[in-house]
């Protein structure tokens, strides 16, 4: 059985594999691990040519996972990601039967690229996937390989002939992801790198056991009532007409957050804390998370999005406006009001 030491350990190896082929995104790499030891799906969202693929299918061979990469476009169909079945003929006998052909979700780490580039009836088959780690062929139910992560991409530029993620399938993504231009010295490294006759050796650091046992310690590490309250708060805080909302919220929101995003705070900070060796859990742990977890279930109103704002901003003043002690935040007025105290 794996010690907390252990997995800290583990995430920086992990790290230290990846940096030989990825340079910088120290926090992308932090919260792929943390989505995948929690059981859950991530959409990562950058301008193309930042190594997204690249990154992804590096952090499946250091887990010695299997990789498929889907590329998404307009005229993927369900039975293109899913399988379908054939009729096989017996040449012996003559006879013939249906076979299942297994399609690219078959593997333990999917790469989804452009995920919003295909129609609706496309991403819902990816959706069954996603929450029942299986896909129905006809009236046939067949089970996809555990552990299942699926990484989704978008191009937040080009957005000419795409099919926006309709909001219940964001919400079913744990976090999303922002990938960034790199700094100067990380793309100077980067232009060495990729310019030169180097090629990096990845070494396997866990394999699928290892990951499925994480997955379930992090489910035992205990949390106090503190936590849950103090992530509540955040989220109840975003939910327009609800007591307590904070008057800019009100003013530049149009809805919040469900409550899948409470459980996603807790899950991630229980992962978050793991990987960092500790067995406790705090409120540092969720305040980090908010961004990825809140950004892509808050939606701006015209006003705010007229004035340039981001979600990340409005998550932000929201961390700065909720007192992170048990003390100061059972006594204050507003959250006295949304506690129903």
């Amino acid at each position: 059985m794996l010690t907390f030491e252990e997995i800290g350990a583990l995430r920086s190896k992990i790290q230290d594999q990846l940096s030989q082929v990825i340079v910088g995104q120290e926090n992308v790499i932090e919260e792929l691990i943390i989505a995948l030891f929690c059981q859950s799906h991530a959409i990562l969202e950058g301008v193309p040519g930042l190594a997204k693929t690249l990154l992804i299918s590096t952090l499946a061979r250091t887990m010695n996972l299997s990789f498929n990469r889907i590329q998404f476009t307009p005229d993927l169909m369900p039975g293109d990601i899913t399988g379908a079945e054939i009729i096989e003929e017996d040449r012996s006998t003559g006879r013939r039967d249906y076979r299942f052909i297994e399609g690219p979700l078959f593997a333990n780490v999917v790469l989804a690229d452009e995920i919003n580039r295909t129609p609706p009836k496309t991403q819902a088959a990816l959706l069954e996937a996603m929450q029942e780690r299986q896909v129905t062929v006809g009236r046939v139910r067949h089970e996809l390989p555990i552990p299942f992560f699926v990484l989704a991409t978008q191009n937040p530029i080009e957005q000419e002939g795409t099919y926006s993620l309709p909001e219940a399938q964001q919400d079913r993504f744990m976090f999303k992801i922002l990938v960034k231009y790199p700094s100067w010295k990380e793309e100077f490294e980067v232009v060495r790198r990729t310019t030169s006759t180097t090629q990096a050796e990845i070494q396997p650091v866990l394999g699928a056991q290892e990951i499925l046992e994480i997955q379930r310690l992090v489910r035992e590490i205990p949390v106090s009532e503190h936590l849950i309250r103090y992530a509540l708060s955040l989220v109840r805080q975003t939910r327009i007409g609800e007591e307590g909302v904070p008057e800019f919220i009100e003013e530049n929101l149009s809805w919040g957050a469900g409550p899948r995003a409470v459980q996603n705070l807790i899950m991630g900070a229980k992962a978050r804390a793991m990987i960092h060796g500790r067995n406790h859990v705090n409120t540092d742990d969720v305040k980090s998370l908010a961004y990825p977890i809140l950004r892509h279930r808050i939606a701006l109103n015209f006003t705010a999005e007229s004035e340039g704002m981001t979600p990340d901003q409005i998550i932000e003043r929201l961390i700065q406006e909720t007192p992170d002690r048990e003390d100061e935040l059972l006594n204050h007025p507003r959250f006295k009001r949304m506690f129903g105290v």
